[in-house]
């Protein structure tokens, strides 16, 4: 049975809110969806892949992925502010070799919050 959720919880929940910041890579005109596995654009996608798992690591990303749907290419959530979060962005390499086009969005949400398993 799901847990009843009061108005003094709700308004004890939304003070302990924070912002985090969200990336939303799309892919550019540049982008090749049939780049060979040995084209400079791979290698690009490859290190920019790397640096994910390094900010990951660093604990500025909390969560990271590709997302499916062309010309989304991918998504994120950053712990800093969305000016840390934008010169972050202005120095990976797929964005600098004009693949990705980053927006920044601040999000309010709780710390601690976690994915669970999918349901599908």
């Amino acid at each position: 049975m799901p847990t009843q959720i009061t108005d003094e919880h709700m308004r004890e929940m939304l003070g302990k809110s924070r912002v985090f910041t969200v990336v939303l890579l799309t892919m550019t005109d540049k982008y090749d969806l049939n780049a060979a596995p040995e084209s400079e654009q791979r290698k690009t996608i490859w290190n920019h892949g790397r640096r994910n798992f390094e900010l990951r690591a660093s604990g500025k990303m909390s969560l990271v992925g590709p997302l499916m749907k062309p010309p989304f290419a991918g998504m994120a959530v950053f712990t800093v502010s969305p000016e840390e979060t934008r010169e972050i962005m202005d120095g990976d390499p797929a964005v600098q070799a004009g693949l990705f086009h980053v927006e920044i969005i601040p999000w309010r949400s709780f710390p601690g919050d976690a994915l669970t398993e999918p349901q599908f």
